[in-house]
Formats: C-alpha cells, sequence, structure tokens
C-alpha cells in the first residue's frame, strides 16, 4: 500500500482517509498496471458525509441564483484552461483512447456551462386575476441533499450530468464514483476548490454496496441520480422510492441503428463505425445492432467489415488509435464468452475480437457477428464491448419491429434520406433518443438524456428541463388581495 497511491474521500472541503478495511485495485486497463487503490468506505463514513452536506445545504439553499450560477462560470473556465489533463485523465483509468476523452471532457463543460446559465430556468410562473383580485404564483426551490452514483465509462461526462446542476439549484451533494475509474473525481474536485465553491456542498466518498444503500436509505438524501446497468439501476429504483426518495435511474442500452437502402454508404460507414468500436463500445449510445435492409446489405457489409478490420487498436495516447482496451480482465473474459456464444448459437462471427490484440492490457478487437436471431443472447444482452450484431431485414417496418421487441430502448439510429421513413421511425420507434444520419444520437445538455422502457426508471430524465425539475419542487401561492375602490 505504501507504494501506491491510496485515495481518500472528500467531506466538508477536506481530504479525509477512509477507515474501510477493504480497498479495490485501479488499474490502467490498456497495460494492466497497478495505478491506485481505492477505499470501500463505511456506510458510517457516508452517514456523516450526508450530516455534513445537509449542514451546507441550511446555507447554500439561501445564496442567490446569480451568485451560485457564478461559481460555474469560473469552474467552465478553469475546465477549459485544464482540458487536456482532464483528457489524459480519462485515458489513463478507462481506456478510451484521446480523442474520445477529449470529446467527453467536452460534454461535460458543456453542462457546467448549461448550469451557469439556470437563472431562466429557475423561474416560476404567474397569473394575475385568476378570480377577483386573485393571483397565483409558482416558485421553485431546492430539494435538499443528493446522492450521485455515477459509472466507470464515463468519468467526467456523467458526474457533471448531476452536480452542476444539482448545486446550481441549490442543493448540495454526496458523489459515490466508480471504483473502477476514481482518479479524475479527485482532480475535478481540485478544480471546484479553484473556482471558490464552499465547503460541503460537493462530497465525495469512495466505496461500493454499503455506501449505495447508504444514498438509498439514509433519510438525510431527498433524490438520487444514478447511471449504469439495468439490474443495478432497478435496484436503485425500487429501494430509493421505497425510502421515498425521487429518484432518476439510467441503466442499460441496446441501441439498434437501422440502415435503408437509399443510405449515403460514404457518409453512413464513418458514424456507425464510431458508433459500433468507440470508447471500445462501453457507452449507453453504442451501436450494438446493425438492421440492414436487404437491398444494400453486402455493400454496406463488404466495406463495414474492410473498414473494420483498419481500425488501430492501442493504448489511446497516439491520435492515430481508434479503439483502447475495456475496463478489466474481467470484461474481455465477459466479452470472449459472448463471442464463443455467438458461434455456439449458429450465428457467423465474420470478424473476431479475440485475435490481434495486445498481449497486456485488456483488450478486445472490433468484434462482428452476422445471422443474428431475437432469442440469441448476443441480441438479447447488453454486452458493453465492441462487439456488433448484424441483421438482414426487408424493409423499415421489420427493423422498428424488431428493435421494438427489446426490453432495453435507449436510442436508435435511422440512416436514410426519404421524409417518409423518416417520418415512420420518429413516429413508430420505441426508444427515447433517436438519430437520423448520425451514429451516437446523445443530445446536447439543453435537452434531456431520455432513455424509454427498461432503459430509464423514474419521471425526469437528466439534462435540460427535466434536469431543473427533477432538483427542485414548486411552491405555488394562491393570494387574493383587496383592492381600494377608486
Amino acid at each position: 500500500m505504501a507504494d501506491v497511491k491510496v485515495l481518500k474521500n472528500y467531506i466538508n472541503g477536506e481530504w479525509v482517509d477512509s477507515e474501510a478495511k477493504e480497498f479495490v485495485d485501479v488499474y490502467n486497463p490498456a497495460t494492466g498496471e497497478l495505478i491506485a487503490k481505492v477505499p470501500l468506505s463505511t456506510r458510517e463514513e457516508f452517514d456523516h458525509a450526508a450530516e455534513i452536506a445537509q449542514e451546507a445545504f441550511e446555507s447554500w439553499s439561501r445564496v442567490s441564483i446569480p451568485r451560485r450560477a457564478k461559481y460555474f462560470f469560473r469552474l467552465q473556465n478553469i475546465l477549459e484552461d485544464n482540458r487536456e489533463e482532464l483528457a489524459e485523465l480519462i485515458t489513463l483509468e478507462n481506456g478510451k483512447t484521446l480523442a474520445d476523452a477529449r470529446g467527453e471532457v467536452g460534454r461535460g463543460i458543456e453542462n457546467v456551462e448549461h448550469a451557469s446559465a439556470v437563472m431562466n430556468l429557475m423561474m416560476g410562473d404567474s397569473i394575475a386575476n385568476a378570480a377577483t383580485d386573485v393571483e397565483i404564483t409558482t416558485y421553485k426551490y431546492p430539494i435538499g441533499v443528493i446522492g450521485g452514483i455515477t459509472p466507470f465509462n464515463f468519468p467526467m461526462m456523467v458526474p457533471f450530468w448531476m452536480f452542476p446542476m444539482a448545486l446550481v439549484t441549490g442543493n448540495t451533494m454526496v458523489m459515490k464514483p466508480s471504483e473502477r475509474t476514481p482518479l479524475l473525481m479527485e482532480k475535478i474536485i481540485e478544480l471546484t476548490e479553484e473556482a471558490g465553491f464552499p465547503k460541503g456542498i460537493l462530497n465525495v466518498v469512495y466505496g461500493a454496496h454499503d455506501v449505495v444503500n447508504g444514498i438509498l436509505q439514509n433519510p438525510i438524501i431527498k433524490g438520487v441520480s444514478f447511471v449504469g446497468s439495468e439490474p443495478v439501476g432497478r435496484y436503485v429504483y425500487q429501494e430509493g422510492t421505497k425510502h421515498m426518495k425521487r429518484v432518476q435511474a439510467l441503466t442499460g442500452a441496446k441501441n439498434h441503428t437501422i440502415v435503408l437502402n437509399d443510405a449515403d454508404i460514404e457518409d453512413a460507414l464513418p458514424k456507425i463505425r464510431g458508433g459500433a468500436f468507440g470508447s471500445a463500445g462501453q457507452r449507453c449510445m453504442a451501436a450494438s445492432v446493425l438492421l440492414v435492409e436487404d437491398g444494400i446489405y453486402d455493400e454496406f457489409m463488404e466495406r463495414f467489415i474492410a473498414d473494420a478490420k483498419e481500425i488501430v487498436i492501442g493504448d489511446g495516447m497516439d491520435d492515430t488509435t481508434f479503439l483502447g482496451p475495456v475496463i478489466r480482465k474481467e470484461n474481455q473474459e465477459r466479452t470472449f464468452e459472448y463471442i464463443k456464444k455467438a458461434e455456439e448459437s449458429g450465428a457467423n462471427v465474420i470478424l473476431d475480437g479475440r485475435e490481434n490484440i495486445p498481449e497486456n492490457g485488456f483488450f478486445v478487437g472490433p468484434t462482428i457477428v452476422e445471422n443474428v436471431e431475437t432469442d440469441m443472447d448476443i441480441w438479447k444482452d447488453e454486452i458493453f464491448a465492441p462487439f456488433v450484431s448484424v441483421m438482414r431485414v426487408k424493409d423499415l417496418k421489420e427493423a422498428v419491429e424488431i428493435s421494438n421487441s427489446h426490453n432495453l430502448a435507449n436510442g436508435a439510429c435511422l440512416f436514410s434520406n426519404d421524409a417518409r421513413s423518416i417520418r415512420y421511425f420518429r413516429e413508430n420507434m420505441d426508444a427515447g433518443m433517436l438519430g437520423i444520419n448520425l451514429g451516437v444520437p446523445a443530445p446536447m445538455a439543453w435537452f434531456p438524456f431520455s432513455g424509454w422502457k427498461d432503459s430509464f426508471y423514474g419521471d425526469l430524465h437528466v439534462n435540460g428541463k427535466d434536469g431543473v425539475e427533477f432538483y427542485t419542487h414548486v411552491k405555488t401561492v394562491t393570494a387574493q388581495y383587496r383592492t381600494n375602490k377608486i
């Protein structure tokens, strides 16, 4: 332990040694090198952080909205000045390429920009003369202490979905970052200190089950923001709401991308390649299923396979690298098992991610599997790797029916230039985020990130107006003022 960095919790503006007896190893997934250890903090440590956040809420919630927003104006400029260091940290502990990491940093900064302009979104509604001498006005107020639970795959973007809007609307927060990618959060806290954030409004407690259950059960916590896998998200939603908390749980995905006969292949190929293999497929917007119309199928697949074979695999620190590793050895082995399952189920593995990969690190090569059916595990399960299942369809209607039969409905894309097809896709696809001639239909921070079905549990999504509504509650004041007769 003396030779490896051991992370500390951040409570009330101070880094504090954890009392944990267990620690999780943090690796560089491109090399397998141990780079840090993160504590599995106790429930008592979390409860203490929640108490600190509650104390800070009493004063922070009374700070004017413009003044709160100014902290985020400052933070935005500081983040801009540290873009490259943040991206390098993401690549070090997550494994995604620098190009993908830079994109993630940009998305995080975008959320700070959104939060810094919150004044208009915090306005209520008002009507005069609702009845004789009666006016009715709504006011937004923060709900209290928020618990945030974030995943490994976007160690910057997802925390920035949560704490900027939570804090700027007057709440305080205790964050539990992923124990697999904790280093970036340490840097983020350093930058919030530089921006002058008051002590106690943003706290970090590393951990696993005990800390998660603390967030879900501690009565101080009034709202829970979660991003992660579907089984855990389902538990977070059920347990959190059982304890009368407001919960938004963004979970798994199995995104279907439809390529019609009239698609522009030159335009579609690089976008689909990025959607399928970018971030090593470890994102909830990954293009994990391709549905290709019969008339274009052979030409598209020939070029898609050839393109995938040219993908450069490496540690991500070189701008020529397109595909980095998956997060851990067990994730690599799990993906290899799915390739084996594909072979055993009768699908055709035409590009095998077990082959031609670096010896060190946790790499999976681009994997393409044809002749996939909806009763196969490779179609049913979220694999979370650079693994693409391909299905031949006779038309758009069949493609939409297949897509809609899946229980995960985060996003879907259509490659077509036909207005009728685009309208049919928009009106009939059961997914919350749709892309037209895009590989990744993730909306900007000013719009909600809105999965459907088992991809999301809750009522209000992250980002956009939903984000403001989730972190606030409304008081409606009905008042009558008798006026003197003139």
